[in-house]
């Protein structure tokens, strides 16, 4: 949860997820408070223009829009969202009104399709309101669509309520989302993978994509673990200071470790690989090719 302004109104704990258009990710946050979305406004460009510099694009638009009088842009806020680096920054976003008068300035053949995901995407979420396992069943839809195969989905999904058990904990000690997450995040990591999530992410050639998006079944499952054990090790702890979270950290992503350690002397295969979801699903389609 963070918290944020948008046009002189703070915006309490809102909710951030990231929304599927086509196969273009979307940031999103949702205002429990106002109950309405707000969508990154460099992520709906870049998925109705397909610029390569999307940020350079709203730019040169905001000047435009300016020029000619609109006061749109000078109604975008901002909110804190999460980028490459897994850390949350403050970018411009606008709610699904803005994002239908955005769309008109900008000259696109997804224009309609993009008009009826938002809307879609707003009936989902009073749908889900009603009942969360929508919630869960949109994941795997989205998951499917890309291409990910029933087994990683399934690990996939378990890893986000043991990642959202651990930050509630956190939450539960005090700690904000932001920094503390990200360097407890970076503990964790480097203890039971020998690499922070940055290090983590340029060994696996990615750039913007999500590092656990691209992790196999084998990494996904002892992250599992690293992250469940720190959770268990900090509700029986009652840290109360940062650098206890910090040992916490190291000590539920020791036992990932050992874990890790000990599956590679039975296989002898490591654990760790630069496989990402590019050549996971590469392989998995080429299969499918092959068995035409």
């Amino acid at each position: 949860m963070v918290s944020g302004i948008i046009s002189g109104i703070k915006i309490m704990a809102p909710e951030t997820a990231i929304k599927l258009f086509e196969t273009k990710k979307v940031r999103t946050v949702w205002d429990e408070e106002r109950e309405k979305w707000f969508f990154s406004v460099v992520d709906v460009i870049e998925a109705l223009t397909a610029s390569g510099r999307p940020r350079k694009y709203w730019d040169d638009l905001k000047r435009k829009l300016q020029a000619e009088g609109s006061e749109l842009s000078e109604k975008i806020g901002q909110l804190k969202m999460p980028a490459a680096d897994d850390k949350f920054y403050k970018t411009d976003v606008a709610d699904v009104e803005q994002v239908f008068r955005l769309i008109q300035s900008i000259p696109s053949p997804k224009a309609e399709p993009f008009k009826l995901w938002l809307a879609q995407v707003a009936k989902e979420r009073l749908d889900q309101l009603q009942d969360p396992e929508l919630s869960i069943e949109q994941a795997m839809t989205d998951y499917r669509r890309l291409g990910y195969s029933e087994s990683w989905i399934n690990q996939r999904l378990k890893s986000i309520e043991i990642r959202k058990e651990l930050t509630d904990e956190w939450k539960r000690h005090g700690l904000q989302e932001g920094g503390p997450f990200a360097s407890l995040t970076d503990i964790i990591y480097q203890t039971w993978a020998g690499k922070t999530a940055k290090e983590y992410k340029q060994f696996k050639g990615l750039k913007k994509e999500s590092l656990r998006d691209n992790m196999t079944n084998k990494e996904l499952v002892i992250n599992m673990l690293a992250e469940l054990s720190t959770k268990e090790i900090s509700a029986v702890s009652t840290p109360a200071t940062m650098a206890e979270h910090e040992n916490i950290a190291r000590r539920g992503g020791n036992v990932a470790r050992e874990a890790r350690l000990k599956l590679e002397a039975e296989t002898g295969k490591k654990v760790v690989t630069p496989l990402n979801a590019k050549h996971l699903l590469g392989v998995k389609n080429e299969s499918r090719k092959l068995t035409r």
